[in-house]
């Protein structure tokens, strides 16, 4: 049987109980797998930005709210915090820069190893970082993730 799938966009997140593939392409944005090995069952968030700032709608834009709002749906659908395992990708210098408040990737992958690390939530996967993306698929049932890594697009000068 085919498992059904489902493309992530930035600023969401996504949980079923169903088995799924969920696809979902990487920058300096960063992506967070919780699994639970005894429900089988798994989801995944996909960020922009570290922080929320207090402003306007708390959404899965921003790490902390992204994890918070995962981690509410894994625990409501019967999964034990304590059973929870992590992966966590993304988080590429994908824009040169020298200006250090734009290292976007950077601070995303701090957030989520912070806020892990605060919840006492083992990651047990990882590939962050480095100067290129990542498109990754996640298969909520197994908790298997697959990576393949996209090569920088160079600017042409013509253009």
């Amino acid at each position: 049987m085919e498992l059904k799938t489902h493309f992530l966009y930035p600023s969401t997140l996504f949980f079923s109980r169903e088995p799924y593939i969920v696809n979902t392409i990487l920058g300096s944005c960063v992506s967070l797998c919780l699994y639970d090995p005894i429900n089988r069952s798994g989801g995944i968030n996909h960020y922009m930005l570290p922080f929320w700032n207090g402003e306007g709608l708390a959404s899965p834009k921003y790490g902390n709210i992204a994890i918070e709002k995962l981690l509410e749906k894994m625990l409501q659908s019967g999964s034990k915090k304590n059973n929870l395992i992590a992966k966590v990708f993304g988080g590429g210098e994908v824009i040169d820069t020298q200006i250090s408040q734009f290292h976007i990737g950077e601070r995303n992958i701090e957030v989520a190893q912070r806020v892990l690390k605060d919840l006492n939530i083992r990651i047990s996967g990882q590939s962050l970082g480095g100067k290129n993306g990542r498109k990754i698929q996640f298969n909520t049932e197994t908790g298997a993730v697959l990576q393949k890594m996209i090569a920088r697009q160079g600017l042409d000068p013509k253009k």
